[in-house]
């Protein structure tokens, strides 16, 4: 079974996540931005990722950064190997006025475009900036291309929300075992 836990406590917050890459979308989210709880909880939803979660902290920046930090390398753990998942993921997630396109490729490179175009300093309780670097301390610990963007959309809540169902999907595909596959999928030899 594919399954990864990670902890980590420091001066500024301590996190705790479980993973398993094949769940049925199980999510036990708990932390004290309810924004990012709500993305979370969409994430583990789409991507079919059973995820708990659990964080606390001084500040809502270093709470959403050290979510994104544990949860990615937990997803990273639970890989192992690599062999056989697909790899590549993409898809396009509208969400009533807005449309996002995310594309995740787990081949062991961190590196990430992020454009989530959110007009506001703030989303509900969640600084608009700390969203846009969840993304990017995902992909850091993940050891992943992600590049998300939003095109259109005249509501940041769905803005938002449409980029974290783009990445649940891109994931659920990436993280997926192809049956055709026999070892890594990677010319390489590695990932």
């Amino acid at each position: 079974m594919r399954t990864s836990s990670v902890e980590r406590t420091t001066r500024e917050t301590s996190v705790s996540v479980s993973v398993n890459l094949d769940g049925s979308g199980a999510a036990e989210i708990e932390t004290p931005v309810r924004f990012l709880s709500h993305m979370l909880t969409s994430l583990s939803t789409h991507s079919m990722i059973d995820i708990r979660l659990k964080a606390t902290g001084d500040l809502k920046h270093h709470i959403m950064e050290d979510a994104a930090l544990c949860l990615g390398r937990a997803i990273r753990d639970a890989l192992g190997e690599g062999a056989p998942i697909t790899r590549f993921g993409f898809a396009t997630v509208p969400m009533d006025c807005s449309l996002a396109s995310c594309a995740v490729d787990l081949g062991g490179r961190p590196y990430h475009v992020v454009n989530l175009g959110l007009s506001g300093p703030t989303l509900e309780d969640a600084a608009a900036e700390d969203l846009t670097h969840f993304f990017e301390s995902l992909a850091t610990s993940l050891h992943a291309n992600i590049h998300v963007k939003v095109h259109y959309g005249s509501n940041d809540h769905h803005r938002a929300e449409a980029a974290f169902k783009a990445l649940a999907l891109s994931l659920r595909q990436a993280v997926s075992a192809d049956p055709r596959r026999r070892g890594v999928p990677s010319s390489k030899g590695v990932i």
